[in-house]
């Protein structure tokens, strides 16, 4: 067999760096649950029909199908497509087991999603997202929109990862103002203005005349409420300057002064409200959240949702939410790239016990079995090899201590310092620091 090529866009993490991500994924799990989300697992596809009305563009999904099916493919019912999101399936969920559900329901689901656009830095074909929702039916107080920067606030900041700044808006001071100004597509004006970063002002001034009809008066309107930033509820003083009424708009500044405030009270800094956050997806109605990691800005953002009230919807009952959520792997990727994680052993393993002779690895079997019933990682040497020779071995995995069986009692050695005590397998305990690998 020829050497393999990699699939550009499907990560493979070495050991070093998945067990950096079992601890990132934990800590952001605790968090998680620290504010009362239930883990929830989804499938992996949907029917095809569902994900292309949800304002992703059909290039990015992968469509699933047999090897053996029919060239034409499947169809109807029967296409089935991966997810792109963790949020559609969400949806779904709570349609389909609603009855089960007691609500408000509260969420949080960290899988893979799949989206086939080009692999970039910090952009992959495969990825991890860690999602958290709040669903209501019919109707979802906005107090929940203010909460989500604050879970999301904790559980970065329980990571040893940059400083991150979480940037807010509200789609209802866009739709307002642009309503307000006279535009009649306002959905056209907002995936203009979502493309500021990414084409500059001159060229969105030239797509919201081309897509939602805007004058240049209108545009500039539009460029200049896309231009006001604010880490602290001011922003609203900015956008009533510009001299735009509508009720829609009041009703989105009053919801994202709450958002920012709660967000300063808990955490100050953490959040600042700035307008020309419009986020792609149509499905998103009231505040909106994108993340910026300190220092890594121009990778955009590493943690992004919003509120939706149209979603998920049966008949006369809707099931309004508001979701954040986490790039895991884009996040990680970003940092190992950069060469800023890095964990203090590359195994587990805290000790690894010696095999004096192979007629005796039994013994040893036994003192790892009493080590690891005290929850401290062990291994057996793999071979009765001279104890340098398995001192080295346990250097070359990184792991700090190796213990010795004697006849007058055993001893274990901290390989580093070259310190070796009397031990007894039942009572003796490493270093807190020591008994898991430490991620910094």
């Amino acid at each position: 067999m020829s050497k393999p090529t990699p699939l550009s866009g499907f990560p493979e993490w070495t050991t070093s760096q998945r067990m950096i991500e079992q601890f990132v994924l934990d800590r952001i799990r605790h968090t998680f649950e620290l504010y009362g989300f239930a883990p929830l697992e989804t499938r992996s596809v949907e029917p095809l029909d569902q994900l292309l009305r949800k304002g992703e563009t059909s290039k990015e999904v992968y469509l699933l199908r047999r090897l053996q099916a029919d060239a034409d493919g499947p169809a109807g019912d029967d296409a089935l497509g991966l997810h792109f999101d963790l949020t559609v399936p969400f949806a779904r969920y709570v349609l389909e087991n609603a009855g089960k559900l007691q609500f408000p329901f509260r969420r949080y689901q960290i899988q893979k999603v799949w989206r086939g656009e080009r692999p970039q830095e910090g952009r992959y074909r495969e990825f991890l997202q860690a999602d958290i929702d709040i669903v209501d039916r019919d109707t979802l107080p906005a107090h929940y929109e203010a909460e989500m920067p604050l879970v999301i606030g904790d559980a970065l900041r329980s990571l040893p990862i940059p400083p991150v700044l979480i940037q807010v808006n509200n789609r209802k001071i866009c739709e307002g103002f642009y309503r307000g100004i006279g535009l009649t597509d306002p959905e056209a004006a907002l995936r203009a203005v979502d493309k500021l970063d990414k084409i500059g002002p001159d060229k969105v001034a030239d797509l919201l005349a081309e897509t939602a009809g805007a004058s240049a008066a209108q545009a500039k309107a539009c460029l200049a409420l896309a231009g006001i930033s604010a880490p602290d509820a001011s922003f609203a003083d900015a956008v009533r300057a510009l001299g735009v009424s509508d009720p829609l708009l009041d009703e989105g500044i009053a919801e994202l002064v709450a958002v920012v405030e709660t967000a300063a009270a808990h955490a100050p800094g953490l959040c600042v409200a700035d307008l020309r956050i419009a986020r792609g997806l149509d499905y998103y109605t009231g505040t909106v959240y994108e993340t910026q990691l300190l220092g890594y800005e121009r990778f955009g953002s590493i943690c992004s949702g919003g509120r939706y009230d149209n979603l998920a919807s049966a008949g006369a009952v809707s099931y309004p939410g508001v979701g954040i959520s986490i790039g895991v792997t884009r996040l990680l990727g970003l940092l190992f790239g950069a060469g800023a994680l890095s964990v203090s052993r590359s195994v587990p393993t805290c000790v690894l016990v010696a095999v004096g002779a192979e007629e005796e690895r039994a013994g040893s079997n036994a003192v790892a079995e009493v080590l690891r019933s005290r929850g401290i990682p062990t291994e057996v040497s793999p071979n009765a090899a001279k104890f340098g020779k398995q001192i080295r071995y346990a250097e070359r995995r990184g792991i700090p201590y190796v213990w010795f069986r004697g006849a007058e009692g055993d001893q274990v050695k901290d390989i580093r310092s070259g310190e070796q005590v009397n031990a007894v397998p039942a009572e003796w305990t490493p270093p807190h620091a020591d008994l898991k690998p430490l991620v910094g």
